[in-house]
Formats: C-alpha cells, sequence, structure tokens
C-alpha cells in the first residue's frame, strides 16, 4: 500500500506536463519546412534539385509496396463493416446508402471541378521515359486481367484490381462463414495494425521524400510549380466550401429546414479541435454527445457517427480525385474520362475501411493510381508535400458530413426532437462543456425526455467506437 502513494502523484502529473509539440505535430512542421526549403532550392540551383528526384522516388517505392496489404486488410474488414451495420435495421441500411450516395457525389465533383480547372497544367513532374508505358487494353482484356494466376500472385503482381477482387472475395466468403469466420476476421485486423505500423514508420521519412519531389519539380519548372500546386489547395477548399454550403446546407435545409451555419456555429468547439489536430478523430466523442445533445436519438447516433466516421469521407473523396487529375495533368498524361470513371468506382469502394488511419489516403490514391495509370504513381511524391496542407480541409468536411448524416438519418427515421434542436441550435438549451451532457439529450421524439449522464453514460455513445470511428482525413 505504501509502494503505490508515491505512483499516484507521478501518473497523475504525467497528462498536467504539457507538451508544447507531440511527434505527430513535428512531423507536420517537418515536411512543410522540407516543402519551403525544397522549393527554394529548385528555384536557386534547379541543376542540382534536380538530381534529388531519386528521393522522391525511392518515398513513393516504400508506398507502393503497401499498397497490396493495405487494399486487402482494409476490403475485407470494411466489407465485414457493412455486413454488420446492415444489420441493425432500418437506421443502419438507411445509412450505409446514404454514405456512400454523397460519397459518389463527392468524388464526382472532385472530377468535375479538377476537369475545369486543370491542376498541374504547364508543370514537367515527369521524365520523357515514361511516356510511352503502358500498352491499350480492350475490355476483355481488361477484365480478364482482374481475375490474378493464383490467390497469391495478385499480391506479388502490379494489378491493384486483382487485390480488390480477392479481398471482396474473401470478405464475402467470411461473412457466410459467420461465427467460424470470426478468429479469421480477427487474425486480418491484427495483420492490418501490423500493416499500418509499417505505413506510419515509413511516413516519418516523408519530409525526405517530399524534399526530393518539389525541389526535382521546382527545379524542372520554376515558379509555375509552386503557382500550379497553390491552385491546387486553394481549388481544394474552395470546393470544400462550396460542397458544404452548396450540397450539404441544401439537403439539411430541404430536409430538416435547419440552416447548416447554425449547426456550424454549434458545433465551433470541434471545428477549433480539428484545424488543431488535422483530424477529426478527435473530436469524435464530441460529436456523439453534441448530437445526442440535439436531439437525435441515441440508437441513430450510435450507429450513424462511428459508422459515417469509416464510411462518409466527403473530403477525403474530393481530395483522391483532384489529386488524381493534379498528377495525371501535371505528369503530361491527362486522364480520359472512361479512365476517371474508372478511378471513381475504385476510390468508392477501396477508400471504405481504411479511414482514420493516417497515410491511408495517400495510399488509396497511390492505388488507384497503381490500378488505371501506373506510370503516375511516381507523382505521388509532390502531392506528399502539399498533403498536409489540405488535411484540415478534408477533415472539417468529413466533420461536417457525418453532423449533417446523423439529423438527416435522424430526420428520416423520425427519431429526431425538431423542437429541441432548434432550442438548442438558438442557445435556449445550452450543452454542458464540463461533463460533456445535456439536459436530456438523445431521446427520441416518441420517447419521453429524461436526463441523462451524458454520451459516454450511453451503450452507443464513445465507448467501444474507437476501431469503427478511427478516423478521417
Amino acid at each position: 500500500m505504501a509502494a503505490s502513494a508515491p505512483l499516484r502523484p507521478a501518473s497523475e502529473a504525467g497528462p498536467r506536463r504539457r507538451k508544447s509539440w507531440d511527434k505527430h505535430t513535428w512531423l507536420y512542421v517537418s515536411v512543410i519546412a522540407a516543402v519551403v526549403l525544397g522549393a527554394v532550392l529548385g528555384l536557386v540551383v534547379p541543376e542540382f534539385a534536380t538530381t534529388l528526384e531519386p528521393l522522391g522516388k525511392a518515398f513513393v517505392g516504400l508506398i507502393k509496396m503497401m499498397i497490396a496489404p493495405i487494399i486487402f486488410c482494409t476490403i475485407v474488414i470494411g466489407v465485414g463493416s457493412i455486413a454488420k451495420a446492415a444489420t441493425v435495421g432500418k437506421i443502419g441500411g438507411l445509412a450505409l446508402i446514404y454514405f456512400m450516395a454523397m460519397s459518389t457525389f463527392a468524388l464526382a465533383i472532385g472530377l468535375v471541378v479538377g476537369n475545369l480547372i486543370h491542376p498541374g497544367e504547364g508543370l514537367d513532374m515527369h521524365g520523357a521515359q515514361y511516356a510511352a508505358e503502358g500498352e491499350a487494353k480492350t475490355t476483355q482484356e481488361f477484365l480478364l486481367g482482374i481475375i490474378p494466376m493464383t490467390f497469391f500472385s495478385a499480391f506479388t503482381g502490379e494489378s491493384v484490381l486483382q487485390v480488390l477482387f480477392i479481398a471482396l472475395l474473401t470478405g464475402f466468403a467470411l461473412q457466410g462463414l459467420g461465427e467460424r469466420g470470426a478468429p479469421i476476421m480477427a487474425g486480418i485486423k491484427h495483420l492490418q495494425v501490423l500493416v499500418f505500423r509499417i505505413l506510419s514508420m515509413i511516413l516519418w521519412i516523408a519530409p525526405i521524400g517530399a524534399f526530393g519531389a518539389i525541389a526535382a519539380v521546382v527545379g524542372k519548372t520554376g515558379v509555375a510549380a509552386i503557382w500550379s500546386l497553390g491552385v491546387l489547395m486553394v481549388a481544394f477548399y474552395i470546393t470544400c466550401i462550396l460542397f458544404i454550403v452548396g450540397v450539404l446546407g441544401t439537403l439539411l435545409y430541404a430536409v430538416t429546414r435547419v440552416n447548416i451555419i447554425s449547426l456550424m456555429k454549434y458545433l465551433g468547439r470541434e471545428y477549433l479541435l480539428i484545424v488543431g489536430t488535422s483530424s477529426s478523430e478527435s473530436a469524435l466523442p464530441r460529436l456523439i454527445a453534441k448530437m445526442e445533445h440535439v436531439g437525435v436519438s441515441k440508437p441513430v447516433v450510435g450507429i450513424t457517427v462511428p459508422t459515417g466516421y469509416s464510411f462518409n469521407l466527403d473530403g477525403t473523396a474530393i481530395y483522391l480525385t483532384m489529386a488524381s487529375l493534379f498528377i495525371a495533368t501535371g505528369m503530361g498524361n491527362p486522364m480520359s474520362i472512361s479512365e476517371q470513371i474508372g478511378l471513381l468506382v475504385f476510390m468508392i469502394i477501396a477508400s471504405k475501411g481504411a479511414a482514420g488511419v493516417t497515410g491511408a489516403g495517400l495510399a488509396t490514391l497511390a492505388g488507384g493510381l497503381q490500378t488505371y495509370r501506373p506510370e503516375l504513381v511516381d507523382g505521388v511524391g509532390v502531392i506528399v508535400g502539399i498533403d498536409r496542407f489540405m488535411s484540415e480541409g478534408r477533415a472539417l468536411t468529413n466533420f461536417t458530413g457525418n453532423a449533417v448524416a446523423t439529423l438527416l438519418i435522424g430526420s428520416w427515421t423520425k427519431q429526431v426532437d425538431m423542437m429541441r434542436v432548434r432550442r438548442v441550435l438558438s442557445g435556449e438549451v445550452p450543452f454542458n462543456e464540463a461533463s460533456l451532457s445535456g439536459d436530456g439529450h438523445g431521446s427520441a421524439p416518441k420517447e419521453p425526455v429524461v436526463a441523462t449522464s451524458g454520451a459516454h453514460g450511453s451503450g452507443s455513445g464513445s465507448g467501444g467506437l474507437g476501431s469503427a470511428g478511427a478516423a478521417a482525413h
């Protein structure tokens, strides 16, 4: 007993000791510094800067190495998550249909904007030696090429579609096995942890890869490269704003008569938290508590929010398609409409299940390019340089999309108290910031208003949502 006494203050002192920056912040700053240094070097000594291109290619090579295991694990687990969510009935099924529709719409918007502004035009991101790579295939050859020679050969070849095909078969087979497949699914989840751990290790050399890639492209193109990267970032943020206000805002008002600006004002503290961490995952428990407080029933919040964190990534969808078009144009090989549609379909499937893991979006982007235009994958190195600048936009858009989805699903299933929604958003019923609780929040309209202890007291609250809701950008 005496020995345990000094341990308590020590453990309590840990959280109180304020650290100015954590390791992820250092990585964030390092990438930004590397981009700036690479751009300056490319402008000052362009001849030397172009010789640094192998640094960017080496980093991209490491990312390519991880594409197959990442796609396999995330698709298998994603298929299992869809089945699990669909079993909850009307709420889960409706949520999944909505998420798929909105993700597809967001991907399409990214393609439309990309085709309008032609990001990457005038860049020189690729050597001429790659221009002739790849032969055109007929539709029949393309479809037959999806089937691998053996089950395991898919993981050693260069066709990501073969890995996707095997992953889908495995996922549906595990569904059919029921409880007997649970140990296998658990093993794949453990494998996913290992795979993403390796990916996180690779991302620590992102500053070196970004430095080499940016230095080389600026050395070849000059100020035009910096301008094109800036255009992409500005266009991305404008697209996200238009999507939030124009698409999500219009849909929210049409269904619930709620102004999206008032909803965003209500979630103001969560937005500040997301901007500070560059991830919507940090705001997950608060979103659950606040959506219950605003008047949406606990079952709807408990199903919609965590599922949306994996399947409703509107900002990430916009980013994936715009970044793909940027790379294709910048490397002098713009995508045809058929390739863009194929890429969109691939992204719809491949972007599910890997949300929340840092670098998953980058791997999905590389996987899509590897599938349809392998010669464009090297351009991912340049995107790494500005990826961090756009992470906040992705996270904020994803977060807003999930908040809107929760209100919409609650309205469609008649499990939201609209009178309470208006009172909360007008400030009449304040949210208890101290305990993350509200006055009777989370009650369905057909139930009596009962005071609860907050989201953390709910069976469908933040507890147990860590894996399903790992979120985000």
